[in-house]
């Protein structure tokens, strides 16, 4: 039981690193016209050979394309995931801040949140902010 704990626990921070990567890269290409890995290092603050090995395993499981000039895109399937991501992001920051917290622990905290929070939560989290829009 104890292993299969373990094991969730890091299968849990591998997709949300996965996650982080998706939504660094979708941010990156709302501004720019094209996006590399030292763009996204850059944007996380994490080394270029780290970036690297995602941007591999990413590459490798089917969520991003690497142009001969290093260009990175979502595929299909990748923005799908860093939308949702994104989405979670925008909304619970937003709804945090309007319940007073502080801008920047709201969008840390949301951060957080939106690797863990259920996809009914989320929904009826999304439905009573729009109703008290």
């Amino acid at each position: 039981m104890y292993t299969t704990k373990i094991t969730e626990v890091i299968a849990l921070k591998i997709q949300e690193s996965a996650e982080n990567y998706l939504e660094a890269i979708l941010i990156l290409s709302l501004n720019n016209p094209s996006v590399r890995s030292v763009d996204i290092a850059a944007q996380l603050n994490f080394s270029k050979p780290s970036v690297s090995v995602a941007m591999k395993n990413l590459r490798e499981n089917g969520y991003i394309s690497v142009s001969p000039e290093g260009r990175i895109t979502l595929t299909e399937k990748g923005r799908e995931i860093a939308e949702a991501v994104y989405e979670k992001h925008t909304l619970l920051t937003k709804w945090l801040v309007f319940l007073g917290v502080d801008p920047e622990t709201a969008a840390a905290d949301a951060c957080k949140i939106e690797h863990v929070i259920s996809s009914e939560s989320f929904e009826a989290i999304k439905k009573h902010v729009k109703a008290s829009s």
